[in-house]
């Protein structure tokens, strides 16, 4: 677990650098909570005790980049990735994975993915980290209940039954969560950190792959930057899937 006070320095910068509200993520993750608390969830202990962390200690984590595609038809046609590696996806990745026939272990969200897609790996048995911030209480008041296997978290303070790995945008955060899981070893698929972004990303785009706006750049650059602290300050090897030896 991270230490939330080297975490909220980054923390800070982010509220201050895109102007949002904390008050606005402490609501939304105490609604989280809320939520948490009337029904089964999953705690931090119940997922490391899940078998398939007992088994897997690797992990590959999916972006909804431009290289999703390249990077699923690559796991499929190496089957130890599948075989040995836990595999996360990054919210819109789901649905790139979907369609390989692909189902990750684990999916991080914060819901503006395709929630039809979201719901049908959960029913295959994909464990949900369903995340709340500032701009997603109504997704979260709208479709936390329609998933099982949920894990909450925050990017401001933890409470509860919601935790902060660390992390800012679905594909970091997946990452620190790996970290969290104890993982040695993360390679990266669909994970760009680039200008442009996906249709499995941006749903409402009306080509496969367009410019990003400014706004999503900037959260690439962080994201880029978050991993790459994670790189010099964890000991854990992180490379591209394709790349790996």
């Amino acid at each position: 677990m991270i230490d939330f006070k080297k975490w909220e320095k980054y923390y800070i910068k982010i509220l201050d650098d895109f102007g949002f509200k904390r008050e606005d993520d402490e609501k939304s993750a105490s609604c989280l909570n809320e939520i948490l608390s009337k029904r089964d969830y999953l705690s931090f202990n119940d997922l490391k005790n899940k078998s398939l962390l007992k088994t897997k200690h690797d992990f590959i984590v999916f972006g909804a980049g431009p290289s999703i595609k390249k990077h699923a038809l690559y796991l499929k046609k190496h089957s130890k990735y599948s075989k040995n590696y836990i595999i996360i996806a990054a919210d819109g990745a789901t649905s790139a994975l979907l369609e390989e026939d692909i189902i990750p272990d684990i999916i991080v969200t914060d819901l503006d993915g395709k929630i039809e897609d979201l719901l049908k790996a959960n029913l295959k048995g994909s464990i949900f980290i369903i995340h709340a911030h500032g701009n997603n209480l109504d997704l979260i008041k709208k479709y936390t209940n329609n998933f099982n296997k949920v894990l909450g978290t925050t990017q401001s303070i933890p409470n509860e039954n919601v935790y902060n790995f660390g992390g800012f945008t679905d594909g970091d955060r997946a990452v620190f969560l790996a970290i969290a899981l104890g993982g040695k070893k993360i390679l990266l698929g669909g994970m760009d950190f680039g200008s442009y972004v996906t249709n499995y990303s941006r749903p409402n785009i009306k080509k496969n792959i367009e410019m990003a706006d400014d706004i999503k750049i900037k959260k690439l650059k962080y994201a880029k930057e978050l991993v790459g602290w994670i790189k010099e300050n964890k000991d854990v090897y992180i490379d591209s899937v394709e790349r790996d030896n």
